[in-house]
């Protein structure tokens, strides 16, 4: 019979890390608690859709619905002429391609593999946004 010994743990939002360096830790956060979701990698099926729609709302919310800041980039088609400007690197170009429209970030959000692939998505899409807005007021284009 063999003997396993894991090399983490978790005790509630904690995870500990044993390693030959030592003792480490780390703390998850999570921001959809309140949507009833477990604080665990892994999901229950239909729990991963979940997400994905709560994720879904948030963005809708911070990014399209009027009267936010980031608004006038779709409004005003802003992203598609940053993308049209040809400055752009190679992975700035790909991230405002997939924040272009909300359907093109809504399709690249519900592609997503895990909750934890869900987050990293939509945690791309705020900076691309939040990274298209200051390329936009950098180049003088009004957005009020």
């Amino acid at each position: 019979m063999t003997f396993r010994f894991r090399r983490s743990t978790r005790l509630g939002p904690l995870r500990f890390n044993f390693s030959k360096g030592g003792l480490s830790w780390s703390m998850e956060h999570n921001p959809v608690k309140s949507a009833g979701l477990p604080n665990s990698r892994r999901l229950r099926p239909g729990q991963l859709e979940e997400l994905k729609r709560h994720c879904l709302d948030m963005l809708n919310q911070r990014l399209f619905a009027p009267g936010c800041a980031a608004h006038p980039l779709w409004d005003r088609e802003l992203v598609s002429r940053v993308l049209s400007d040809g400055s752009l690197g190679g992975r700035d170009t790909g991230l405002f391609a997939v924040i272009e429209t909300p359907e093109a970030m809504e399709a690249y959000l519900l592609r997503a593999r895990s909750e934890d692939d869900t987050r990293r998505r939509a945690n791309r899409c705020i900076a691309s946004a939040q990274q298209a807005l200051r390329l936009a007021v950098g180049r003088g284009w009004a957005l009020a």
